[in-house]
């Protein structure tokens, strides 16, 4: 990365900020900070300080130590003191999104007083609230622009401002935050600590902008990809991202494929039965890749209340019975023609045993679908992390095991 120099400031008017930070927007870390060593460390400030202060703090820890220190020292004072800060909250807080509280105001001071400095500040940052704080930097009040529009001069803002606002706690994670504010809409949020000191705050749209990015993430997560691959992620970082999964992938397939080896047979003596594996496999998989959806969704939005994990569990469980009843009836008479056209003599058997297996694999996929997610996020993982591999596993071992095991039973 380039050395601050003293012409580092004239080097910022020289790059388009704005198309550099949207480019910066769409690349992983790494990358980003690949990209920012071809610019002087000023004009790196001001592409992050356009950003919003999730991605700016991910390519900030992405960097060395000592770049990270090169260009903290090229930031505004008062967004470094907060960046500084935010870096010590954890990845999923509010506190990681906060901005600097630029236009904070004491209760005692006149409207004349405030508009006087509302114009200064104007000049260089985006007023739309003014923050009203006591001795002890409590928020007590907030202001909006129409009010003081309204107000006479001689006016305190004690006497205009909205009194016991609302805000968010730094503590509170991004899905906390996302359900308090899905209704209010408010451009800007100030945010407190435990004490009600005013630390921040977090523009409406970075909300709304990393809940989409998460979302959008649980789909790669699924099936292990990281969320910090993007589309321009380099060949080598993607492989390494996702390879190790495949590995497992592999490995448990070696566990389905293992439950099929042991009946290999019952297999031989009725080779039907290998025609029906595919159908069984795939329509318990969908049944829990519902399951795990709806889940998923559940965790994100913030549906699921706690205790109320065994009635999802039990609901996706009882959907699952219901579904392979229904489902199990037409796999049942599609393996009757076939076994009969084939002029098997055991077709009305083989169409019992698909029926069986059909409801029994459902129902444990349902079950999985629910179960899983919940159990990674009991255990502090993220619930959507390779999920729908453990479940490709889970489905594929109890269909083919129960289908294959209940021949065994009736043919041995």
């Amino acid at each position: 990365m380039t050395s601050t120099t003293s012409t580092d400031s004239d080097n910022a008017t020289t790059f388009d900020i704005g198309a550099l930070a949207c480019e910066i927007a769409n690349l992983a870390p790494m990358q980003a900070v690949e990209r920012l060593e071809q610019v002087p460390v000023s004009v790196v400030a001001h592409v992050l300080v356009a950003l919003s202060p999730a991605i700016s703090e991910d390519v900030l820890l992405a960097m060395s130590d000592e770049t990270r220190t090169e260009v903290f020292a090229a930031f505004p004072q008062a967004t470094r003191a907060q960046w500084t800060a935010n870096l010590l909250y954890h990845e999923d807080s509010i506190g990681r999104l906060m901005e600097p509280a630029h236009v904070v105001f004491r209760p005692e001071l006149t409207v004349a007083e405030v508009v006087e400095r509302i114009r200064k500040l104007s000049r260089s940052i985006l007023v739309t609230y003014g923050f009203i704080i006591d001795d002890h930097h409590r928020l007590t009040g907030v202001v909006a622009m129409r009010d003081l529009l309204l107000a006479t001069p001689q006016q305190t803002m004690k006497e205009i401002m909205i009194a016991q606002p609302f805000f968010l706690s730094d503590q509170q994670t991004l899905l906390e935050a996302m359900r308090l504010v899905v209704n209010k809409h408010f451009p800007v949020y100030p945010v407190c600590n435990a004490e009600g000191k005013l630390v921040g705050t977090v523009r409406g749209r970075t909300l709304f902008e990393e809940h989409a990015f998460e979302i959008s993430a649980q789909m790669g997560a699924m099936v292990g990809v990281e969320k910090e691959e993007r589309l321009s992620t380099p060949l080598a970082l993607s492989f390494r991202f996702r390879h190790p999964w495949l590995q497992i992938n592999l490995l448990t397939a070696f566990v389905a494929a293992g439950v099929v080896g042991f009946f290999q047979s019952t297999i031989d003596k009725m080779v039907v039965l290998a025609v029906f594996l595919p159908v069984l496999s795939g329509q318990s998989g969908n049944t829990g890749c519902q399951s795990l959806a709806v889940t998923l969704r559940g965790l994100t939005l913030g549906d699921l209340r706690p205790g109320r994990e065994k009635y999802l569990v039990f609901k996706e469980g009882l959907l699952g019975l219901f579904n392979g009843l229904l489902v199990g009836l037409s796999a049942a008479l599609g393996m009757m023609v076939y076994a009969w056209s084939q002029g098997n003599p055991y077709y009305l058997q083989l169409g019992a045993i698909v029926w069986v297996a059909m409801i029994g694999s459902c129902v444990v996929s349902g079950v999985a679908g629910a179960t899983i997610p919940l159990f990674f996020r009991k255990i502090g993982a993220d619930p959507a992390t390779a999920s729908s591999i453990f479940l490709t596993t889970a489905t594929d071992v109890v269909s083919m095991g129960l289908f294959l095991g209940l021949a065994w039973l009736m043919f041995w």
